[in-house]
């Protein structure tokens, strides 16, 4: 009895192995790559296949992929972490959230628009030492746990009326 119920449990496991695998693919378009869920027909922007990005880039709000449409619905968590020849990010009004560190060590960006989209903002998302300037939307409603330490450039931050909680560390070293 027991020996079946090891099987089926293994086996099981492997079904729900496979289908998550199945959901979920990583590729390349037109130099950003991106985690695609099949089902949900929704991207998220992630680490760089091929290296680190750079120069200016252009987050579209749908991506087509295999014949399929997705919408570019995140950044994910470490997806421009340290690209030091990145200098500016276009986030589409599709985009809800952006991970943890997902700009951390991006050393040459100097600004960054969000969109009113974005309801979410991870930890250590914007450690960018040449960041000068902030403005977050009135869609966030906190700042995360250092998620601008480490801008020493920074000069000008916007903070909404909608922001209620700033966690510990949020603006550690920007003076």
């Amino acid at each position: 009895m027991k020996h079946n119920l090891k099987q089926a449990l293994a086996t099981a496991a492997l079904l729900l192995c496979s289908m998550v695998a199945m959901a979920q693919t990583t590729a390349t378009v037109d130099g950003i790559t991106y985690e695609f869920i099949t089902k949900a027909k929704l991207a998220t922007v992630v680490a760089s296949e091929s290296g680190s990005y750079s120069g200016n880039i252009v987050i579209p709000e749908i991506v087509e992929y295999d014949g399929v449409a997705y919408s570019v619905t995140a950044i994910g968590e470490n997806a421009f972490y340290k690209c030091f020849s990145l200098t500016s990010v276009t986030i589409p009004n599709s985009v809800t959230t952006i991970g943890d560190r997902a700009f951390y060590g991006c050393d040459r960006l100097t600004s960054i628009t969000i969109p009113n989209s974005v309801t979410k903002i991870g930890e250590g998302a914007f450690c960018c030492s040449s960041l000068t300037s902030m403005t977050i939307p009135n869609s966030v409603t906190t700042i995360e746990y250092g998620t601008f330490q480490l801008c020493s450039g920074l000069t000008s931050v916007t903070i909404p009326n909608s922001v209620t909680t700033i966690g510990n560390d949020a603006f550690f070293a920007c003076i």
